[in-house]
């Protein structure tokens, strides 16, 4: 009889980061659990989590790649064969129109995969080198916002802080949903039971959201917003802090910032009277969150997808930061502060593409719509005109890395309709989705369980630090490249080498030794050094190797040689529980800040700009009910529903409405609706709840499965609705370019039947 043998391993679902440890026998799954002896997570665990092995089992998952006959139907076929495909299809691009006429697409769970978020630099950055445009990524979904106004202030487009939740006595949630989300650009495991230990010790936790979620239950504070008015409220409390002289100005940020005036003068036309009709929040309920605040030994405020993916969500993102400033919370105990990662990582230097002494944005257009770029991206909504608008610079090929755009992008409908007319369309990607359908070939990689994994972003906002690796649980099957590897050989084939024979070891030393250069550079960790010199310093090959450079230089490492005590990956795997660095904590501000002036830079003409737009948002008539977005714990966008132990129980792909509104439009809760705007109409089964606040309506994302094509079997029986049908893409946040997801002006009426199928327009 086989033996169990239990694998220490780090959920790599979301940013929680949490320790399981996982029993196999024959290398079959047989439990997973929280693992309580790990330093991060201590042995919280979520639903998602239980579920690495079925994602592992499931019969849908793509062990083979796929290619796309003329038919139309995808067969397996043999890696040879799948090359060959690429080549037949990419190359005649390529050769007849170069690079510009390919764009990449990066889809959430890159994040999230060690090979794929490690080597996702090497396919963009040489076939940016060739000749591309511009890439396309969620970031113009959800979390835009919050880098520019980081790259900004901070000079970094991964430098914010996070708050302190282990000192906070009073913390101000807003736009976002822990609960569900575990934490988003806020890694810290059991959330709620942080939120819960806030106000066991005297603290005070108010979440801001249009519904009473499960996180706002826990908080025990609620106080409900017209969505895509957080920048108002936030004006109308800094207002209210300058006039009533409770603007704080601490010695730790004495000659550390720069701004604070010119934005409190700012605030001057935003009464709490002029705001409260467009927030829906009495102007004395203002008044009191703002002296609740300024009375507070450490308060904080944090935002998160909700407050950027609104119409004014940039300068809702800038003014959470500058509140943290003007409460004296920035880089304070229990306020906010800047984490210590364990591993350095590149993203923590300034893009290469910015040349000039600060961050530029808005620096070219789009060829059809003419939208900005920002960090190098337009909008994913623009992806579609790209591809069927005729003329020069038309994008005839596509590489999709683990995305779904079809369901996750705005305006999602004229997206699915471009796809077949890409010339080359090659997805990296473990199934056959709304999106892969319409691939020419799929490149599967390997299961959570057959590859090695170390969170790499994350730790940049972990409220402690820590570090972890942990190697594969089960054996890759013989033959099958990881995906690192797909990705070096699609870069080498976009360079102009034949995909059969590009020279993997060359290309990933070519690639690991640029990484090496920028750490190396005036004030990165390894400055002064010789590139050559470390190159053979480092263990393994492909992200092992990666994770090695990033953990030695990183402030606990041994500085490739320099300090010997310090911290390797070979040091590292002797701790498979992990190794804890410390808590959070303050004083970090003057290290951390890159921007030319060594301050926290408050004032940026992007950011000014668009407060006229916001003044002029206060003339604007309020439409009678308008459309959110929501998540549930047991999704992830789009891409854990086909987990049958996670698609089980009550329907979830429901709207949300407050009972007032049901009665208003003649709904009964279970009864279809029809809900249209000005992108479409669907129908879906109404759910009436109080928890929404009057005005507002709430759909799920990330659903819409079941379409011809597809092999998602569970996805399928309960396929829902796609939001992102109703969802303009041509609505943004002007600053960022982030596509408006809260705040769509909707109608809802009773509906014949519930077919979730999208008619025109009214």
């Amino acid at each position: 009889m086989a033996a169990e043998v239990e694998h220490r391993a780090t959920c790599p679902l979301c940013e929680a980061m949490c320790g399981l440890r996982i029993t196999t026998v024959d290398d079959q799954v047989r439990s997973i659990r929280g693992n309580a002896d790990d330093v991060w997570s201590r042995g919280y665990i979520c639903p998602k989590g239980t579920a690495l092995g079925h994602l592992h089992s499931d019969p849908d998952r793509l062990r083979q790649p796929m290619v796309r006959g003329a038919d139309g139907i995808h067969r397996p076929v043999g890696w040879d064969e799948a090359w060959a495909e690429v080549e037949r299809v990419l190359r005649p691009v390529l050769q007849e129109d170069g690079a510009g006429a390919l764009t990449v697409y990066v889809g959430n769970p890159v994040a999230h995969n060690l090979d794929l978020v490690k080597y996702i630099g090497a396919l963009v950055g040489m076939a940016s080198a060739a000749g591309m445009k511009a890439i396309y990524t969620p970031g113009t979904v959800d979390q835009w916002p919050l880098n520019l106004v980081s790259a900004l202030l901070f000079g970094g487009m991964w430098a914010g802080p996070v708050p302190d939740l282990a000192r906070t006595d009073h913390l101000v949630i807003l736009g976002a949903n822990p609960s569900a989300s575990q934490g988003s650009m806020l890694s810290a495991p059991d959330m709620l039971g942080r939120l819960k230990a806030i106000r066991a010790r005297g603290g005070r936790v108010l979440v801001v959201d249009p519904r009473r979620t499960r996180t706002a239950e826990a908080a025990g504070e609620w106080l409900p917003i017209r969505p895509g008015t957080d920048a108002l409220l936030l004006f109308a409390v800094l207002r209210t802090l300058a006039d009533e002289g409770l603007v704080r100005r601490p010695a730790h940020l004495d000659g550390l910032v720069s701004g604070l005036d010119e934005v409190l003068a700012l605030a001057a036309p935003f009464t709490p009277e002029r705001v409260a009709a467009a927030c829906g929040i009495p102007a004395e309920q203002i008044r009191g969150l703002a002296r609740d605040l300024a009375a507070a030994r450490a308060p904080a405020l944090y935002g998160r997808i909700g407050t950027c993916t609104q119409e004014f969500g940039t300068l809702a993102t800038w003014l959470i930061f500058v509140l943290n400033v003007a409460l004296g919370s920035l880089d304070a105990p229990g306020g906010v502060c800047f984490p210590r990662a364990a591993a350095w990582m590149p993203g923590s230097t300034r893009a290469p593409d910015q040349t000039g002494e600060r961050w530029e944005f808005h620096r070219y257009t789009s060829r059809v719509r003419k939208a900005p770029e920002v960090f190098g991206q337009f909008p994913v909504s623009c992806l579609a005109e790209e591809i069927d608008t005729p003329g020069a610079g038309r994008l005839r090929a596509l590489i999709s890395v683990a995305g779904n755009p079809v369901i996750s992008a705005p305006g999602s409908a004229r997206l699915d309709a471009a796809l077949p007319r890409l010339d080359a369309f090659i997805a990296v990607d473990n199934w056959l989705n709304e999106t892969t359908r319409h691939a020419h070939v799929i490149l599967p990689g390997l299961s959570p369980l057959e590859r090695g994994h170390a969170d790499d972003l994350y730790w940049m906002y972990a409220v402690e630090s820590a570090f972890k690796w942990n190697g594969p649980v089960l054996p890759a099957p013989a033959g099958r490249p990881a995906e690192w590897e797909i990705l070096l050989r699609l870069a080498g084939t976009v360079l102009g080498m034949p995909a059969p024979d590009v020279d993997l070891a060359a290309l990933d030393d070519l690639y690991t030794t640029g990484i090496i250069t920028v750490a190396t550079r005036p004030g990165q960790p390894l400055a002064g050094r010789d590139p050559a010199e470390i190159l053979p310093m480092l263990h393994g090959r492909g992200p092992a190797r990666l994770v090695d450079l990033g953990v030695r230089a990183g402030p606990f490492g041994d500085r490739c040689g320099e300090r010997p005590d310090g911290w390797t990956l070979e040091k590292a795997r002797r701790h498979p529980d992990g190794i804890a660095f410390g808590p959070l904590r303050a004083g970090r501000l003057a290290e951390v800040l890159q921007t030319p002036s060594g301050t926290v830079e408050l004032v940026h003409d992007l950011l000014v700009r668009d407060v006229g737009r916001l003044t002029a948002r206060l003339e604007r008539a309020e439409p009678e009910l308008v459309l959110t977005s929501r998540r549930h714990l047991r999704s992830n966008n789009s891409w854990l529903h086909n987990v049958p132990a996670l698609n089980r129980g009550t329907n979830r792909c429901t709207l949300l409405i407050h009972p007032l509104d049901a009665a208003r439009a003649g709904l009964a809760d279970g009864q279809p609706a029809e809900v249209s705007t000005a992108q479409g109409r669907l129908s879906v089964p109404v759910e009436v709840s109080d928890e929404m606040m009057p005005g507002v309506v709430s759909l799920p994302h990330g659903w819409g499965h079941g379409q011809a094509g597809t092999r998602l079997t569970v996805a399928a029986t309960r396929p829902g609705i796609n939001s992102n049908l109703l969802n303009p893409g041509d609505v943004l946040d002007i600053p960022s370019g982030t596509i408006v997801l809260n705040g769509v002006p909707c109608q809802v009426h009773p509906a014949r039947t519930v077919d979730g199928q999208v008619t025109a327009a009214p």
